[in-house]
């Protein structure tokens, strides 16, 4: 059993950056690929970034491609969101998950955390 719990989130204006943090509790959390996904009011959950058990691997959805960055320290059982160059259309409340079930782009993952806001004000 895996629980997350993320943490940095707030209000920036827009250009600004934030750091997301997600801390897992389990001894196996290095063997996970994680992901983050948003889910803005009235929308779909979707993908943002995910990255292999090793860090060897990263994947980031289009619209967000070359302005965050996803990492982990294992040592530390967190993962990591670096998000600049923030756009109003990035305000969601952000999840992170853990061990991906089908494809790592997709919301089927086994363990999730509870959510952190995100608002970009313009």
């Amino acid at each position: 059993q895996v629980q997350l719990v993320e943490s940095g989130g707030g209000t920036v204006q827009a250009g600004g950056s934030l750091r997301l943090s997600c801390t897992a509790s389990g001894r196996t959390f290095s063997m996970y690929t994680m992901g983050w996904f948003r889910q803005a009011p009235g929308k779909e959950r979707e993908f943002v970034a995910a990255i292999t058990w090793s860090g060897g691997y990263v994947f980031y959805a289009d619209s967000v491609k070359g302005r965050f960055t996803i990492s982990r320290d294992n040592a530390k059982n967190t993962v990591y969101l670096q998000m600049n160059s923030l756009k109003p259309e990035d305000t969601a409340v952000y999840y992170c998950a853990a061990d991906p079930t089908s494809s790592y782009r997709t919301a089927r993952y086994n363990y999730w955390g509870q959510g952190t806001q995100v608002t970009v004000s313009s």
